[in-house]
């Protein structure tokens, strides 16, 4: 068995995430947010993979997960050092994707976050650009209207009773010569 050692931990993780972002005084500064702390990382990961249950199971839970309180209090946990600053100095949407690109880094890894930070949308459910989010939804609604069979409340759109559509000039609208 080949020995090897082991390299000091902090050789090779980051100690923080650091992050360009234009305050609400239209200036671009770095902000940096610290590896959280042990008990921290912990309750983060809580919170998130109870989040990430309830998403998978698809259920919808009887009661909120988290308050207004506790999210934020998930910020907070997050952003660290850093939380004062930065909600100080930011607008709830800037703030707010500042601590959920940190969230997806402490939860993660920092490629998770990135393609946060580039996309706004949760990690790999983001198209790679406009164009393709457009195509998808697109294919999904084509596929949809491809099928031929109406559902069993459709009546067809017609009723029984009602007066015969109009058919834009052909039918029995048009006159007879």
């Amino acid at each position: 068995m080949a020995g090897g050692t082991f390299e000091a931990l902090d050789d090779f993780l980051s100690d923080g995430l650091t992050l360009p972002v234009t305050g609400a005084d239209g200036v671009t500064r770095e902000y940096h947010i610290p590896d959280p702390s042990a008990e921290a990382g912990i309750r983060i990961e809580r919170i998130t993979s109870l989040a990430a249950r309830l998403a998978a199971g698809g259920s919808v839970p009887e009661k909120q997960v988290l308050d207004d309180e506790e999210e934020l209090d998930l910020y907070r946990l997050c952003l660290g050092d850093a939380y004062d600053s930065l909600k100080a100095d930011l607008s709830w949407s800037m703030f707010k994707h500042v601590a959920l690109t940190t969230m997806f880094w402490i939860t993660a890894d920092e490629d998770t976050a990135l393609e946060y930070w580039r996309t706004g949308e949760a990690p790999g459910k983001a198209g790679r650009n406009r164009a393709e989010r457009r195509a998808m939804s697109r294919g999904s609604s084509a596929k949809d209207a491809g099928n031929g069979t109406p559902s069993p409340a459709s009546t067809s759109g017609t009723r029984a009773g009602s007066q015969p559509r109009k058919r834009g000039g052909r039918g029995r609208d048009r006159q007879q010569t």
